[in-house]
């Protein structure tokens, strides 16, 4: 070769790879080994580690394709008939066969595990979101669904609907759709404008939803208002009649989204839809709750699980990545912004997890007085901490992919984008945390909580964390103090978000010490305990201030 010539390489970034999502996972297998008695685990284990090489191999490259192929309403068939079909793509359809095959749903319900088969369920979920192109959401409303009927439904409904709900079988697997909100407002149903008539022996609806998730799905779980009444009550109904065509249901279109691209969403109008009362009549609202726990509790497991995965993505890729002559990782500015997504990522887990585990206990009535009670206030606690973590978690990943974080077509952008739809579905932050602050005042939930943060306590030993004890202890006691306003200042809701964040770091800490020493004790291991100091050093107590002065304030500010 001349040697004046010189050759030039190419270079070419090695992108992140997914490893295996349950082998490379320590914290899941840690909190299941230390939850589950030894044979449950045995059995949970075993079929993780089969189901973490189905999302590699399998599910991912569906939810890539899946994301990629949006679906399409088809109002008018050739000839002009209206047929209102929304066609979506072959890997959505293999998607929704892989969730009744691996049971997402049936799992809650066949309770194999008794009062851990929630945690089990969950487990799978967790896996399976982040590679289902965002087919968790009908999941959520199937299992909401499937727990009202299970409650409520007559037993026609149990019958049919709840056995296809739970079923495992691809071809007789239902999933449920779940038409709240109208025009006049999401959160707020009171404005709900749905009318249900008395037409022979059942009611037919008539009015517009504006916005309705998984409507390729065969049923439909809705409020309504009974002509005459003043409360609003719940109803069932079937999008298909036996030949297949919508019973006077009108697609109006489907919603053009930020994210969550591969999920059919729409608007409908209902024009006489055959239904069903469930439950009481008048009491639609304090039914629909038993599917709001269900599904608030999906919202807060898929936001982890895309937690989790954002930061495999980032770890893997700051070994390959090199800047500066070395690899990300070997940057200490960068191994400690990882390192702190990686601790928030965990108190998430930790209290979405502790969830589903109370939800098993309530279910099969092992939960005591105090797991019950805290169980109401720790719902809506649980959705709005991980949906507001999750996103800011997905944005610090993007941002550690530099430009290449930016661009569609590697894939990082969705995270992001189907991310922050999880601060709003189910309830925002604020509307969450004015529930968290209903459960303190009418239902003694702040109680709860301080006995069940009482009692993790006091089966803290380990010396080594006895001064953390001390800190976690504190806080607690900072925000009970603060009960005693809030109850009395019946009007004060200015204080409610920083109360319901307060409370959810203290339970995720309460939780991160109690995983940190049964690591210590069990598995000879430091890390839980390193997870739990940094989340202190990131403070647990927001600002406690609310008052009508500081309201007046609030709209000083923005200048009204």
């Amino acid at each position: 070769m001349d040697g004046n010539c010189e050759v030039f390489m190419e270079f070419f970034q090695t992108p992140p790879q997914l490893g295996h999502p349950y082998h490379n996972d320590k914290l899941l297998k840690s909190y299941l080994r230390r939850t589950l008695p030894h044979p449950f685990y045995e059995l949970a284990n075993k079929d993780l580690s089969r189901f973490g090489e189905r999302v590699l191999s399998e599910m991912e490259p569906l939810s890539q394709l899946a994301e990629s192929t949006p679906p399409i309403h088809v109002p008018f068939d050739p000839w002009g008939k209206r047929v209102d079909q929304i066609k979506v793509s072959e890997a959505w359809n293999r998607l929704h066969e892989i969730a009744a095959e691996e049971g997402i749903v049936a799992t809650g319900y066949e309770r194999k595990l008794d009062e851990f088969s929630r945690v089990y369920q969950f487990a799978k979920l967790y896996l399976y979101h982040p590679s289902s192109a965002i087919y968790s959401c009908p999941l959520a409303m199937t299992d909401g669904a499937a727990r009202v009927l299970e409650l409520f439904g007559t037993e026609e409904m149990k019958k049919k609907a709840y056995l296809f709900l739970t079923s495992r079988d691809p071809k007789t697997f239902w999933t449920s759709g779940q038409w709240m909100t109208e025009r006049t407002g999401g959160s707020d149903v009171s404005g709900t404008s749905t009318i249900a008539k008395v037409e022979g022996d059942h009611f037919k609806l008539y009015g517009d939803k504006w916005f309705t998730s998984a409507t390729t799905s065969q049923m439909a779980m809705t409020l309504a208002r009974i002509e005459g009444d003043e409360k609003l009550s719940l109803f069932y109904l079937e999008l298909r009649d036996a030949q297949g065509e919508l019973q006077n249901i009108k697609i109006n279109r489907l919603k053009d989204k930020m994210g969550t691209k591969a999920l059919p969403t729409a608007e409908l109008n209902l024009n006489g839809v055959p239904a069903t009362l469930v439950g009481e009549r008048g009491k639609g609202v304090k039914t629909i709750a038993n599917l709001f726990n269900i599904t608030r509790l999906y919202n807060a497991c898929c936001a982890v699980g895309y937690m989790q995965r954002g930061i495999a993505l980032s770890l893997d890729y700051s070994k390959k990545r090199v800047a500066f002559g070395r690899p990300l990782l070997k940057h200490g500015l960068h191994a400690q912004t990882l390192a702190d997504l990686q601790v928030r990522f965990e108190a998430s887990f930790l209290i979405t997890f502790h969830a589903a585990l109370l939800l098993g206990k309530e279910e099969t009535g092992k939960a005591d007085t105090v797991e019950s009670g805290l169980l109401r206030l720790l719902i809506p606690l649980v959705k709005l901490y991980t949906a507001k973590e999750g996103v800011a978690i997905a944005s610090e990943v993007i941002e550690s992919f530099g430009g290449a974080g930016y661009i569609e077509d590697t894939g990082l952008p969705q995270l992001l984008r189907n991310a922050q739809v999880l601060a709003i579905w189910e309830g925002t932050t604020n509307v969450l945390s004015l529930d968290a602050l209903r459960a303190i005042k009418k239902e003694k939930a702040g109680e709860y909580f301080v006995k069940d943060i009482t009692r993790r306590m006091a089966n803290i030993h380990n010396e080594d964390l006895l001064e953390m004890k001390k800190v976690i202890s504190e806080a607690s006691a900072t925000v009970v103090s603060a009960f005693t306003q809030i109850i009395q200042e019946e009007e004060l809701n200015t204080v409610a978000r920083s109360l319901a964040l307060s409370l959810s770091k203290i339970l995720a800490a309460s939780l991160l010490m109690e995983q940190a020493q049964w690591s210590l004790e069990h598995e000879k291991d430091s890390r839980s305990y390193l997870v739990l100091k940094h989340f202190l050093k990131r403070g647990l107590v927001e600002e406690l201030v609310g008052s009508e002065e500081h309201q007046k304030e609030n709209l000083t500010i923005l200048g009204t």
